[in-house]
């Protein structure tokens, strides 16, 4: 408990529960505004073995809100791969075929922080149906809000307000999805018709979503 590292202070707050961070395999699905300020929070908190995907480059209009966007022109995994040694980056695009072949279960989470409709369906309907299925937490729309006190934490069918949220809603029903699972999003109306974005709501919505891992990583069995 005394060690000096990187890793004191998340020590002295989970105690005894720290080597379950330690031990975790956490998958993030994206790498942006939300997904992006998710991997900072669960990794510097001791959740190392993250796995993280997106099949985007940084580009210039990232840098209003996104971690790593400094680095422009460059993959995002590998961005935060170099930044945070231990984790895998995979740059590939999160669709149908890639769901459908990839091995969830040896993850003990997964983080779905994409803003692709089908994709987002797909994945959840893929973890919903895996044998020794993950833990699983989804992140509704965080672009065009201002105020991150509107932001929370509940069950899929229980949003509301949030168009994206609502869009997923209708499309889990048409697909046969019969399951729940918890969501981040903000009861905030839209502010503006584009994709108009504040770094205070969608870094908010990803430390929600790191929050929430943790504690329920940590949780007693």
């Amino acid at each position: 408990m005394d060690k000096i590292d990187r890793f004191t202070r998340p020590r002295w707050l989970f105690n005894d529960s720290f080597d379950k961070l330690q031990n975790a395999k956490v998958l993030v699905c994206g790498c942006g505004g939300v997904g992006g300020a998710c991997i900072e929070a669960l990794f510097r908190s001791g959740v190392v073995n993250l796995t993280v995907i997106d099949c985007d480059c940084f580009e210039i209009t990232n840098q209003n809100r996104q971690f790593g966007s400094e680095n422009l022109g460059m993959k995002k995994v590998d961005v935060f791969k170099e930044k945070f040694p231990h984790i895998e980056p995979l740059c590939i695009k999160i669709d149908d075929e890639f769901i459908n072949n990839f091995k969830f279960d040896k993850f003990d989470f997964v983080v779905d922080a994409i803003d692709d409709i089908p994709a987002k369906v797909a994945l959840a309907n893929k973890i919903a149906n895996n044998t020794n299925k993950p833990k699983f937490v989804s992140s509704m729309g965080g672009a065009k809000r201002l105020n991150p006190e509107l932001i929370k934490l509940t069950n899929i069918w229980k949003t509301n307000t949030d168009p994206l949220a609502r869009k997923f809603r209708y499309e889990l029903k048409k697909s046969g999805f019969k399951g729940d699972f918890d969501v981040v999003y903000s009861s905030e109306e839209p502010n503006c018709e584009k994709l108009g974005s504040f770094m205070g709501v969608t870094a908010t919505f990803g430390m929600f979503l790191a929050s929430y891992v943790i504690r329920k990583l940590i949780e007693k069995d």
